[in-house]
């Protein structure tokens, strides 16, 4: 499923369940995601995955990434 940019008309409904999840996290670190969303994050390979997942979400404008690798919401 494409992940649409972040518009004023688009709600964060129509992102998949575990994307509308990361959004609702608050903070976190790319292993905290791993973690609520039962990825193994002891296995490096898992979680890089879910890291380029959460800088797509970056780039399209529906998180921030902080200066000290968190993510967020944007404001």
């Amino acid at each position: 499923m494409p992940i649409p940019h972040r518009r004023p008309d688009v709600e964060e409904t129509i992102l998949p369940p575990d994307y509308q999840r990361t959004l609702a996290a608050g903070p976190v670190m790319a292993r905290q995601v791993g973690e609520m969303l039962g990825v193994d994050i002891s296995v490096r390979v898992k979680l890089e995955p879910l890291r380029g997942k959460l800088v797509k979400l970056v780039d399209r404008g529906w998180l921030r990434k902080l200066p000290d690798g968190r993510f967020t919401t944007r404001l």
